[in-house]
């Protein structure tokens, strides 16, 4: 790396000249000013993996470098590369992202659960092995279930929650879920798509057909698809959290601040 000592103007010139460099400008007092590495984005960002407990998780990291990370969790027979690059690229513009494969699905190894608590206990592990102390969630219909649990499950790991299209265990509002899942039967991946996140009017199907263009523009090191016995797994779990349970918020009791 070049150095160039400040002789008038010269320490401004080469901040003029050089700033899409990364060289550095040194002037009598040895100040040095580099530039930043580019974030990663949805596009680019280089899937890494990490060992949980002996089982290999694949994930990549969106945005900034440093902050309170954002760790998302995708819905049924969602990957890495489920997510809208508008979502996840829009978040990194303030925050560390971090999307991820739980155990059995996509690029990451091992053996899908078929539990939605075996799930969030997947993700705390993975988060773990990051070496996190401190994270936000986010998640997404399923995904939202399993971040329920990992912030029941272990609070102090959580700093905030965001639960986007899904609902508490043994909602009313989850009892026809079995019959929607059943619906798709036959649909093509982006009939699919549309029927499970869009109304019918020509506005939504149009938002949702340019949502699911997005979702297919990274082609390089592109996530693995589900396999039969992931998705048969997701599905069992789904539809167990969805049965009725008239004691499902005794779990919150003692976490309600009763001031």
């Amino acid at each position: 790396m070049k150095t160039i000592r400040k002789i008038s103007v010269t320490g401004a010139l080469c901040l003029t000249l050089f700033s899409t460099f990364a060289m550095s400008c040194t002037s009598e007092n040895d100040i040095t000013v580099t530039q930043e590495k580019p974030a990663a984005t949805h596009q680019d960002a280089k899937t890494q993996f990490v060992d949980v407990k002996g089982t290999s998780f694949a994930y990549r990291v969106i945005g900034r470098e440093n902050g309170t990370p954002l760790v998302l969790f995708p819905g049924l027979g969602g990957s890495m590369d489920d997510w809208d690059p508008a979502v996840t690229d829009g978040l990194a513009q303030k925050y560390r992202v971090i999307i991820f494969d739980n155990k059995g699905v996509a690029a990451s190894k091992g053996t899908t659960p078929n539990d939605i608590q075996a799930m969030a206990n997947d993700a705390i592990d993975f988060i773990d092995a990051l070496h996190l102390n401190k994270v936000n969630i986010m998640g997404f219909s399923m995904g939202g279930f399993i971040a329920q649990r990992v912030a029941l499950t272990k609070p102090a790991l959580i700093n905030k929650i965001i639960l986007t299209g899904t609902g508490p265990k043994g909602a009313i509002g989850l009892s026809d879920l079995p019959n929607i899942v059943a619906s798709t039967a036959g649909l093509s991946p982006e009939e699919s798509f549309l029927k499970f996140g869009f109304t019918q009017s020509a506005q939504s199907i149009a938002a949702g057909k340019a949502a699911y263009a997005r979702i297919q523009l990274r082609t390089n090191d592109r996530d693995l698809g589900l396999s039969d016995a992931t998705s048969a797994a997701q599905f069992t779990a789904v539809l167990s959290w969805a049965q009725p349970n008239a004691d499902a918020l005794e779990e919150l009791k003692p976490f309600i601040n009763p001031y």
